[in-house]
C-alpha cells in the first residue's frame, strides 16, 4: 500500500510500525496539484496494490469531533467548478467531468472494522481551506455527508484512479471547520490519533 501525506510530520506519525516491504509512506506536498503529481510519480514505479491519502484535517462541527478520526467514503473536490451570480456550479454541471471520487468499498470496510470508533463520511478537498463561519455553513449545506475537509484527497484519488488502483482516505481532526483560530487547534491530539490509527492499516 502507498500511503500519501502532505507533509513529513504526518508521514513520520504513520511510518513507525509499518513494515517497509508492505507499506510505502511518502509526503508529496500540500494541495491537490502537488498531491496528484507526487502520487502519480510514486505509482509510476509500479508494485503498489492500493493507495491511501492520510493526514490532518478540519472536522465539520457536529459531524467529526476534534481529536477524532474520519474514514472517507468519497473524496470531493469542493471548489472545482465556477462561480456564477446565482451561486457555485460544480464541474459536473459545466460538463467537464466529476468532482467526486468514491473510495474503494473494500478498503472502507476494512478500515471501519479496524477503527470502529471512527466517523465515516465524505472528505472535501479544497485548495483554500475554510476560515469563516459563512463558508463553513455554505459547505455544510452543499455537502450534508461531509465529515472533514483537507487539501489533498481528491488529488491522490485522481492519481490512484489513473493507475487503476483502489483508493481510500483517512483523516484525523485538529480543528473545527469554521473561523480560523489557530489558538484552538489541537495538533497534538490529531497527531496522536494519526499514530494510533496506523496499526489499523495492517489488515488483509
Amino acid at each position: 500500500m502507498l500511503i500519501v501525506t502532505a507533509v513529513e510530520a504526518e508521514a513520520e506519525a504513520i511510518r513507525p510500525g509499518l513494515h517497509p516491504d508492505l507499506f510505502e509512506v511518502a509526503a508529496v506536498g500540500v494541495g491537490p496539484a502537488a498531491a496528484a503529481a507526487g502520487t502519480a510519480r510514486l505509482l509510476a514505479g509500479g508494485g503498489h496494490r492500493a493507495v491511501l491519502s492520510a493526514g490532518i484535517a478540519g472536522g465539520f462541527p457536529g459531524r467529526a469531533p476534534v481529536g477524532g478520526t474520519v474514514i472517507g467514503v468519497r473524496s470531493i473536490a469542493a471548489d472545482l467548478g465556477a462561480e456564477t451570480p446565482d451561486g457555485f456550479l460544480p464541474v459536473e454541471e459545466l460538463g467537464f467531468g466529476s468532482s467526486v471520487i468514491t473510495c474503494d468499498p473494500d478498503l472502507v470496510k476494512a478500515l471501519t472494522a479496524s477503527l470502529p470508533h471512527a466517523v465515516t463520511g465524505d472528505v472535501l478537498t479544497l485548495s483554500t481551506v475554510t476560515g469563516t463561519r459563512e463558508t463553513a455553513d455554505r459547505l455544510a449545506a452543499r455537502f450534508p455527508g461531509a465529515a472533514a475537509e483537507a487539501m489533498e484527497g481528491y488529488g491522490v484519488a485522481s492519481a490512484a484512479a489513473g493507475a487503476g488502483l483502489p483508493f481510500a482516505e483517512l483523516r484525523t481532526v485538529s480543528n473545527a471547520v469554521g473561523p480560523r483560530d489557530r489558538s484552538a487547534w489541537r495538533m497534538a491530539d490529531a497527531f496522536a490519533a494519526l499514530r494510533a490509527a496506523a496499526p489499523a492499516l495492517i489488515f488483509s
